[in-house]
Order: structure tokens, then C-alpha cells, then sequence
């Protein structure tokens, strides 16, 4: 469904959306409302007061839930199946234990994250954090303390690799948008990920973790100790767990590079291995075959077929309000978006006169904090900026393209189903996760912003 024109002034607007989130927040963690029912209660509410037709209301609503649901349910229902199945085996020990031996148990957070930044190379976020999802737990039950010491690292390299480095979408698509060279992109902004992860990211985190004590919770992977699902017999080898976990490291490699490769114009597009090997790669395929070789491998482990079917049963049953929790955060995200609340913010800003890569960054912030999607920030800021960026040689560009990612990536909240999504699988309430999550996103967008500003006049010299 298109953006609609703004029924009202900017001013109204930007009341409107801040009466929203007021209105959840209160919903939530005052009224203790279920934060699904919230969730639509609220866009609901928003949608008519945003002066969407009422006849539309419906759609609007149903579009950010049913794009959320399509590319977070497989996700999220895949990889909490071969999760179980890991834990289940014991494969997870089997990775924490080999990931503690090498590193020692204080670098335990720091391994996590590296780890983490590897893999999130060609995974998106969702995907990447629902894989480790096992690991992490695994690492954070073993040691004890808050699990945020080894949540946030992990998660926080996903958020960094997906927002700033090639070949994720949005990073792709706004360097497209300023006729920027892609590769020039990648160069620049790997670094400034890995830098930015270290300080806004583990750094933060270690504040974090010893301030909010946050058990590991038990909802998606069952008791502590494993209880009586765990067989006796002899868990996998580090290499059978460690070759799973590259399956759709390696599949999705291959749809994001030849994507990117297509999309450049080097490899022509609708020939028939490329496809191939892109729907090998689309990530929920990915992870189905993951899931299918899990089964073949760990499956006799377990027991006979029936057993390993009860298993993959148990994990799907806590995830039902994780899945609709997140696709009503998409739908309340896609309510803005529609009611063109970030289109009016944003044309407001660019007329400010701003200094362009400052410019860059609040209205990516501002779409941010507006509508909730990452991607949709960084693809729109970059289309409102491009006039104002031919000229500049392609190390600018990838510097504007890292300060439009780092107002993209800072203050999630209610409206991001990333929020979510972290909220339910670390067990954190909503406020908490505002003081945690949030706090790291946003240290995490301000790090990269300021490597951005610090190498700008930097760029003028090469």
C-alpha cells in the first residue's frame, strides 16, 4: 500500500505519532494490557486519527502486519526448530564449550559479538540472531548473570552488520540512490561496523549487563538444565554443529552477493543458475534445508522420527506470541508509514539548510524514530538527499551512506519489530528493554556517526 498525502500539518502529525507511542507505552507497561492487543488497539487508533480513510483503514493495518509476518514467521519458526534440535543434542554445549576453551570464559561476550560480526556479514538481523539464538542462551546459562553480558554483543553485531555493510539491502540501496560505488561502501563501511560494535556495542553492554540483572529465560528453550529432553547419548562433534550453522551462512551468501552482483550490472539478470542459486539463498529457503539436514544428522539422536517430531513441536508452541507480537509491532510501524507521518517530518528537515552530512543523519533518525524500519529509513533518506549529493566522489558517499545508516539504526522502539523480537527472546519487559536495547542502538548510531564526521574532512585530503 503507497504512502498516503498528509491529512494534516506537519506539527499535527508529529503530536499525533507522539500520542501513539505514549498511548502503547501506558497500555503496556502501566494497564499491563498484553502488548499484542496494544499493538492493534494502537494503530487502530492512530490510522483513524492520522486521517486515513476509514474504508483504507483496514489495509493499512493489515500491510506492515502481513509483510512482518512474511519475512519474521519462517525465520523465527525455522530457527527456533533447529535451535531446540541443537539443544536438545547438545550441540549447543558442544559450540560454547569449544567457543569458551579458545577464548576463556571472561572473553565469552567478546567472542560472542566476533563471532556474531562473521556471520552477520550476508544474514540479516532477524535471521542471524535467531540462529544464534541457542548459542548465546547456551553461553549465558553456563556462566550465569545477565544475559544481556552475552545477548546484546551478539545481537548488536547483527544490527551493526545489517544496517551498515554491503551486501545487506539498505546500506545497497541508499549508495545505489547516491550513485555511489558499491564497493567503496563496503570498504568504508566495514571498518567503521567493527569500530562502532566495539564501542557503542560491547563496551555499552558491559554497563548495561552489570546494571539490569536479566535471568536467562526459559520460554524458548525449556529448563535451564534441559530436563528430560536431553538424550543420552553422545552429542555431535564441534565440526557436524559448526558445519550446520555454515549451511545458511554459505546459502545466503550466495543470494546477497548475486543479488548485488545483478543489481550493478555485472551479471546479467533471469539466467537460470543465478535464480537457482538465489532461491537456494532467500533465507527462509535457506533455513528449511538447514532445518532438513539438522533433522537427518541430530534427528537419530534424539530418537525415532516421532520423537524428533515432538521435539520441533515444543519449540513452536512458545513462539506464537513472539511471531504476533512482532508482526503487530510491523503493523503499528507500517501504520505511520502509511499515513505519511515520516514524509512530512522528513521534507521539513531537508529544508533546514543543514550541513548535508548532519542533514543525512537526522532525517534518517527522524524516519527512524517515526515509522521503526531501519531499511525504509535508509532507502527514503537517501532518495531525498541524492540531488543534494552528486558531486562528491565515491569516499563521500560512503560516508553519507554511513551517517544515513547511523540515523537508521539509533532509538528503536515500539514501533520496530526488532524490538520485539529482542524483548521476547531475552525475556526483558518493555521498559527494560527501552533502558537496554534501545540505549545500545542508539550508542551503537552515534558511534558510527561520529567516525563519519571525524573522517569527512578526512576524505577532502585523499
Amino acid at each position: 500500500m503507497e504512502n498516503l498525502e498528509p491529512a494534516y500539518s506537519t506539527t499535527v502529525l508529529l503530536l499525533i505519532a507522539a500520542a501513539a507511542v505514549a498511548l502503547l507505552l501506558f497500555l503496556v507497561m502501566k494497564v499491563r494490557l498484553h502488548a499484542f492487543l496494544a499493538l492493534v488497539l494502537v494503530s487502530l487508533l492512530t490510522a483513524v486519527a492520522a486521517g486515513i480513510p476509514l474504508a483504507m483503514v483496514p489495509t493499512a493495518m493489515l500491510t506492515g502486519f502481513g509483510s512482518t509476518l512474511g519475512s519474521v514467521a519462517l525465520l523465527v519458526g525455522f530457527g527456533v526448530m533447529l535451535g531446540r534440535l541443537l539443544e536438545v543434542t547438545g550441540g549447543a554445549q558442544v559450540l560454547a564449550d569449544s567457543l569458551i576453551n579458545r577464548f576463556g570464559e571472561q572473553r565469552a561476550p567478546f567472542a560472542l559479538g566476533v563471532a556474531a560480526l562473521l556471520f552477520g556479514f550476508p544474514i540479516f538481523f532477524d535471521a542471524g540472531l535467531v540462529v544464534f539464538l541457542p548459542i548465546i542462551l547456551t553461553v549465558a546459562r553456563r556462566f550465569g548473570g545477565s544475559v544481556l553480558f552475552y545477548a546484546l554483543p551478539a545481537a548488536g553485531a547483527f544490527a551493526a552488520m545489517h544496517a551498515l555493510v554491503p551486501p545487506h539491502p539498505g546500506p545497497v540501496a541508499a549508495g545505489t540512490a547516491l550513485g555511489g560505488d558499491i564497493g567503496v561502501i563496503l570498504l568504508v563501511g566495514l571498518p567503521v561496523a567493527v569500530i562502532s560494535w566495539y564501542v557503542g556495542v560491547y563496551l555499552v553492554s558491559r554497563v548495561l549487563g552489570k546494571r539490569f540483572d536479566i535471568p536467562v529465560s526459559d520460554m524458548i528453550f525449556g529448563e535451564l538444565d534441559g530436563g528430560d529432553d536431553r538424550p543420552d547419548v553422545a552429542p555431535p562433534g564441534f565440526g557436524t554443529v559448526l558445519g550446520l550453522l555454515l549451511v545458511p551462512l554459505v546459502l545466503i551468501s550466495f543470494n546477497t552477493v548475486l543479488t548485488t552482483l545483478v543489481a550493478g550490472g555485472t551479471l546479467e539478470e533471469g539466467q537460470a543458475w543465478v535464480e537457482a542459486l538465489q532461491l537456494l539463498g532467500n533465507t527462509p529457503v535457506a533455513l528449511l534445508i538447514t532445518l532438513l539436514l539438522a533433522i537427518a544428522v541430530l534427528g537419530r539422536r534424539v530418537g525415532s522420527m516421532a520423537r524428533t517430531t515432538e521435539v520441533l513441536d515444543q519449540a513452536l508452541a512458545p513462539i506464537c506470541s513472539i511471531i504476533l507480537i512482532t508482526g503487530a509491532g510491523g503493523m503499528f510501524g507500517g501504520v505511520l508509514r502509511i499515513s505519511g507521518i515520516g514524509d512530512a517530518l522528513t521534507s521539513s528537515l531537508s529544508g533546514l539548510g543543514l550541513p548535508l552530512l548532519l542533514q543525512a543523519f537526522l532525517i534518517a533518525t527522524a524516519l527512524r524514530v517515526a515509522q521503526g524500519s531501519a531499511t525504509v529509513a535508509l532507502t527514503t533518506t537517501a532518495g531525498l538527499i541524492a540531488s543534494q549529493a552528486s558531486g562528491y566522489d565515491d569516499l563521500h558517499i560512503a560516508l553519507l551512506v554511513v551517517a544515513i545508516a547511523a540515523g537508521a539504526t539509533v532509538l528503536s522502539h515500539v514501533n520496530d519489530s526488532g524490538f520485539w523480537l529482542v524483548s521476547r527472546f531475552f525475556g526483558m519487559d518493555e521498559k527494560t528493554t527501552l533502558k537496554t536495547w534501545t540505549v545500545m542502538e542508539t550508542t551503537l548510531g552515534v558511534s558510527a556517526f561520529a567516525l563519519a564526521v571525524i573522517l569527512w574532512p578526512v576524505a577532502g585530503l585523499v
